[in-house]
Protein backbone atom coordinates (compact mmCIF):
# COMPACT_ATOMS: atom_id res chain seq x y z
CA UNK A 1 0.00 0.00 0.00
CA UNK A 2 1.12 3.46 -0.81
CA UNK A 3 0.15 7.02 -0.26
CA UNK A 4 0.47 9.46 -2.50
CA UNK A 5 -0.29 13.96 -2.43
CA UNK A 6 -1.69 15.09 -4.67
CA UNK A 7 1.22 16.38 -6.79
CA UNK A 8 3.51 14.38 -5.70
CA UNK A 9 5.36 11.40 -7.20
CA UNK A 10 5.46 7.93 -5.64
CA UNK A 11 7.63 5.03 -6.49
CA UNK A 12 7.71 1.63 -6.38
CA UNK A 13 11.02 -0.49 -8.11
CA UNK A 14 11.56 -4.35 -8.61
CA UNK A 15 14.87 -5.56 -9.62
CA UNK A 16 13.90 -8.44 -12.57
CA UNK A 17 15.61 -11.06 -14.65
CA UNK A 18 15.78 -11.25 -17.85
CA UNK A 19 12.75 -12.82 -19.59
CA UNK A 20 10.59 -12.66 -16.10
CA UNK A 21 6.84 -12.88 -16.96
CA UNK A 22 5.53 -9.61 -14.31
CA UNK A 23 2.01 -8.82 -13.28
CA UNK A 24 1.24 -5.28 -12.08
CA UNK A 25 -1.99 -4.48 -10.80
CA UNK A 26 -2.96 -1.23 -9.05
CA UNK A 27 -6.05 0.00 -7.51
CA UNK A 28 -6.52 3.52 -6.13
CA UNK A 29 -8.83 5.73 -3.96
CA UNK A 30 -11.62 7.95 -5.76
CA UNK A 31 -9.82 10.99 -6.82
CA UNK A 32 -9.37 12.53 -10.16
CA UNK A 33 -6.31 13.13 -12.54
CA UNK A 34 -4.00 10.73 -12.38
CA UNK A 35 -1.52 9.33 -14.54
CA UNK A 36 0.60 6.05 -13.86
CA UNK A 37 3.65 4.20 -16.01
CA UNK A 38 6.47 1.76 -16.24
CA UNK A 39 9.57 2.53 -16.83
CA UNK A 40 12.50 -0.34 -17.76
CA UNK A 41 15.96 0.03 -16.38
CA UNK A 42 17.14 1.93 -19.59
CA UNK A 43 14.48 3.95 -19.87
CA UNK A 44 12.35 2.69 -22.27
CA UNK A 45 8.26 3.56 -21.44
CA UNK A 46 6.42 0.46 -20.96
CA UNK A 47 2.95 1.15 -19.87
CA UNK A 48 1.22 4.87 -19.17
CA UNK A 49 -2.44 5.32 -18.31
CA UNK A 50 -3.90 8.39 -17.21
CA UNK A 51 -7.34 9.13 -15.51
CA UNK A 52 -7.86 5.49 -13.92
CA UNK A 53 -8.67 4.19 -10.58
CA UNK A 54 -7.76 0.73 -11.58
CA UNK A 55 -6.11 -1.43 -13.80
CA UNK A 56 -3.53 -4.58 -14.45
CA UNK A 57 -0.73 -4.55 -16.83
CA UNK A 58 1.42 -7.54 -17.84
CA UNK A 59 4.99 -7.71 -19.36
CA UNK A 60 7.82 -9.97 -20.23
CA UNK A 61 11.06 -7.94 -19.27
CA UNK A 62 13.60 -7.61 -22.02
CA UNK A 63 16.57 -6.54 -20.14
CA UNK A 64 17.23 -7.39 -16.37
CA UNK A 65 17.59 -4.67 -13.99
CA UNK A 66 14.85 -2.34 -12.01
CA UNK A 67 12.20 -1.47 -13.11
CA UNK A 68 10.12 1.74 -11.88
CA UNK A 69 6.15 1.56 -11.46
CA UNK A 70 5.60 5.51 -10.91
CA UNK A 71 2.30 6.96 -9.65
CA UNK A 72 1.18 10.84 -10.16
CA UNK A 73 -2.00 12.50 -9.03
CA UNK A 74 -2.80 15.60 -9.98
CA UNK A 75 -6.29 16.24 -8.72
CA UNK A 76 -7.68 16.04 -5.50
CA UNK A 77 -9.06 13.79 -3.43
CA UNK A 78 -12.78 13.87 -2.98
CA UNK A 79 -11.89 13.20 1.07
CA UNK A 80 -8.76 15.27 1.02
CA UNK A 81 -5.39 14.31 2.08
CA UNK A 82 -3.27 11.57 1.01
CA UNK A 83 -4.27 8.93 -1.50
CA UNK A 84 -3.93 5.18 -1.15
CA UNK A 85 -2.85 3.15 -4.20
CA UNK A 86 -2.91 -0.77 -3.21
CA UNK A 87 -0.21 -2.31 -6.05
CA UNK A 88 0.46 -6.28 -6.34
CA UNK A 89 3.32 -6.69 -8.19
CA UNK A 90 4.12 -10.24 -9.22
CA UNK A 91 6.99 -11.63 -11.28
CA UNK A 92 8.09 -15.08 -12.27
CA UNK A 93 5.83 -18.07 -11.24
CA UNK A 94 3.59 -16.16 -8.87
CA UNK A 95 2.68 -13.92 -11.72
CA UNK A 96 1.11 -17.37 -13.94
CA UNK A 97 -2.48 -17.55 -13.88
CA UNK A 98 -3.31 -20.72 -12.34
CA UNK A 99 -6.52 -20.95 -12.25
CA UNK A 100 -6.74 -21.01 -16.61
CA UNK A 101 -4.36 -23.55 -16.72
CA UNK A 102 -6.35 -25.51 -14.83
CA UNK A 103 -9.35 -25.14 -16.88
CA UNK A 104 -7.23 -25.46 -20.12
CA UNK A 105 -5.99 -29.03 -18.80
CA UNK A 106 -8.49 -30.14 -16.54
CA UNK A 107 -6.85 -30.11 -13.41
CA UNK A 108 -7.61 -29.86 -10.12
CA UNK A 109 -6.72 -30.27 -6.19
CA UNK A 110 -3.51 -31.90 -5.75
CA UNK A 111 -2.84 -32.35 -8.97
CA UNK A 112 -2.95 -28.41 -9.35
CA UNK A 113 -0.74 -28.12 -6.18
CA UNK A 114 1.77 -30.56 -7.78
CA UNK A 115 1.56 -28.57 -10.83
CA UNK A 116 2.54 -25.22 -8.80
CA UNK A 117 5.55 -26.87 -6.72
CA UNK A 118 6.51 -28.10 -9.86
CA UNK A 119 6.72 -24.55 -11.40
CA UNK A 120 8.24 -23.07 -8.01
CA UNK A 121 10.90 -25.60 -8.14
CA UNK A 122 11.86 -25.13 -11.57
CA UNK A 123 11.71 -21.12 -10.85
CA UNK A 124 14.11 -21.98 -7.75
CA UNK A 125 16.16 -24.06 -9.94
CA UNK A 126 16.70 -21.41 -12.63
CA UNK A 127 17.47 -18.92 -10.05
CA UNK A 128 20.29 -20.97 -8.84
CA UNK A 129 21.85 -21.29 -12.24
CA UNK A 130 21.44 -17.59 -12.87
CA UNK A 131 23.20 -17.14 -9.45
CA UNK A 132 25.99 -19.52 -10.31
CA UNK A 133 26.74 -17.98 -13.30
CA UNK A 134 26.68 -14.65 -11.46
CA UNK A 135 29.06 -16.16 -9.36
CA UNK A 136 31.44 -17.43 -11.78
CA UNK A 137 31.79 -14.26 -13.68
CA UNK A 138 32.23 -12.28 -10.29
CA UNK A 139 34.90 -14.56 -9.28
CA UNK A 140 36.22 -14.12 -12.73
CA UNK A 141 36.60 -10.29 -12.21
CA UNK A 142 37.84 -10.85 -8.76
CA UNK A 143 40.74 -13.26 -9.56
CA UNK A 144 41.53 -10.09 -12.64
CA UNK A 145 41.24 -7.37 -9.77
CA UNK A 146 43.82 -9.66 -8.03
CA UNK A 147 46.02 -10.46 -10.71
CA UNK A 148 46.31 -6.47 -10.96
CA UNK A 149 46.67 -5.42 -7.80
CA UNK A 150 49.55 -7.83 -7.87
CA UNK A 151 51.18 -6.83 -10.63
CA UNK A 152 50.86 -2.95 -9.69
CA UNK A 153 52.71 -4.33 -6.10
CA UNK A 154 55.33 -5.80 -7.80
CA UNK A 155 56.07 -2.71 -10.11
CA UNK A 156 55.90 -0.18 -7.70
CA UNK A 157 58.07 -2.39 -5.27
CA UNK A 158 60.36 -2.26 -8.61
CA UNK A 159 60.08 1.34 -8.94
CA UNK A 160 60.87 2.08 -5.22
CA UNK A 161 64.26 0.09 -5.32
CA UNK A 162 65.38 2.20 -8.48
CA UNK A 163 64.63 5.05 -6.87
CA UNK A 164 66.72 4.09 -4.09
CA UNK A 165 69.54 2.79 -5.81
CA UNK A 166 69.59 6.13 -7.80
CA UNK A 167 69.42 8.02 -4.48
CA UNK A 168 72.44 6.04 -3.20
CA UNK A 169 74.51 6.37 -6.43
CA UNK A 170 73.70 10.16 -6.61
CA UNK A 171 74.64 10.58 -2.54
CA UNK A 172 77.62 8.68 -2.85
CA UNK A 173 78.86 10.75 -6.03
CA UNK A 174 78.14 13.51 -4.11
CA UNK A 175 80.02 13.00 -1.04
CA UNK A 176 83.15 11.86 -3.45
CA UNK A 177 82.90 15.49 -4.91
CA UNK A 178 82.94 16.71 -1.86
CA UNK A 179 86.07 14.46 -0.77
CA UNK A 180 83.76 13.45 2.41
CA UNK A 181 83.80 9.85 1.17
Amino acid sequence: MLTCAPGVVAAVDSLLDEQSVTVRSSNMAEFTGDRNEVTSPYGNNLHHQENVTHGQFAFTTNEAGNYLACFWVDGHNQGGGDISINLDWKTGIAAKDWESVARKEKIEGVELELRKLEGAVDAIHENLLYLKSREAEMRTISEKTNSRVAWLSIMSLGVCIMVSAVQLWHLKRFFQKKKLI
